[in-house]
């Protein structure tokens, strides 16, 4: 695997295991080897753009590592019969790498970077977190206690779209 493939998989790891941000797309799953784990994290486009241009010309033998490897030898192998391609036969857009590699644990989002609006993997610590946000609007959103402060608004629309329908 190319340097530069493979930092994006030490990246995926690091936030996987450590980021205090995933905590709207856990999901309960009854697995032997887990009981939680991350669905349809929104990624931003930028990340997975750049993690698929990084690994185009690296190779494997599979569309998903989730599941399906020989694990006869006590070490992660391409299943019997498989056949390594490079990523891009596997993966031919960015958006099959990061939807499908880890069996929709994310899903590429239309946001971008800065937006607030998706995970960023890659960040300067320096700066902030801006995961932290992603994670509270996602939150929020997903509960349905964001509704409540649109009751005015939609409220105020009520005698116009009455008005509308006579």
């Amino acid at each position: 695997m190319a340097p530069a493939c493979k930092r994006h998989f030490i990246q995926d790891t690091c936030l996987y295991e450590c980021s205090p941000n995933l905590g709207p797309w856990i999901q309960q799953v009854n697995q032997s080897w887990r009981k939680e784990r991350i669905l349809n994290v929104p990624l931003c486009k930028e990340d997975c753009q750049q993690w698929w241009e990084d690994c185009r010309t690296s190779y494997t033998c599979k569309s998903n590592w989730h599941k399906g490897w020989n694990w006869t030898s006590g070490n992660n192998e391409c299943p019997v019969g498989s056949a390594c391609y490079s990523f891009h036969f596997y993966f031919p857009t960015p958006e099959a790498l990061c939807n499908e590699i880890w069996s929709h644990s994310y899903k590429v989002s239309n946001y971008s970077r800065g937006s607030g609006r998706c995970i960023e993997m890659w960040f300067d610590p320096a700066q902030g977190n801006p995961n932290e946000e992603v994670a509270r609007f996602y939150a929020v959103a997903m509960s349905g206690t964001g509704l409540p402060e649109t009751w005015p608004l939609l409220f105020s629309l009520a005698p116009t779209l009455l008005w509308q329908l006579n």
